[in-house]
């Protein structure tokens, strides 16, 4: 199952090896931080008052997510929270060819049901205009995926002991 989810996610989004290393940049960390849920949520939003039209901007949206990790440049620094969050991803998804321990999967999977529950509720929220929804969860849901990467920042500090190719990924140690 974990290898089915890392292909479907690594097939949707086209990350090779390359886009990684573009993603590790702090400027592509955190532009998607700030404006990912933003434009998604407005985009939702949308659909009531422009209706079919707001599908462009829907789609622009997830073009957006898609094209950040593309954008900036490799660090040359990569010691760095930011760069350890997506170091930590790498990791995360490639936890079925090298095995994590069970606290990182756990509070993985934890922050990743708070994150999603959260943005469920955003998006039920900007989808009928209810305000009140479309902040909380987007507050929820924002606050779970930033404790997500900091258990990443975790996981990759902990892995990269005892795995050299993830090691190998930190520059300027």
């Amino acid at each position: 199952m974990a290898q089915t989810s890392k292909n479907i996610f690594t097939n949707l989004m086209s990350m090779d090896e390359a886009t990684w290393e573009r993603h590790a940049s702090p400027l592509s960390v955190w532009t998607r931080v700030i404006t990912g849920l933003p434009v998604i949520l407005l985009s939702a939003w949308s659909i009531k008052s422009i209706g079919w039209w707001s599908l462009i901007l829907i789609a622009i949206s997830f073009f957006w997510i898609w094209l950040n990790p593309r954008l900036f440049s490799p660090p040359k620094n990569t010691n760095n929270w930011a760069s350890k969050v997506t170091f930590g991803e790498r990791v995360w998804l490639n936890r079925s060819e090298h095995p994590i321990p069970d606290h990182h999967k756990k509070w993985a999977n934890f922050l990743s049901i708070v994150a999603g529950v959260g943005f469920l509720i955003a998006i039920i929220g900007a989808f009928f205009h209810i305000s009140l929804l479309a902040i909380s969860g987007g507050l929820i849901s924002w606050f779970g995926k930033m404790w997500f990467c900091d258990r990443m920042v975790w996981l990759y500090e902990d892995m990269r002991i005892t795995n050299k190719q993830y090691d190998s990924w930190l520059k300027n140690k």
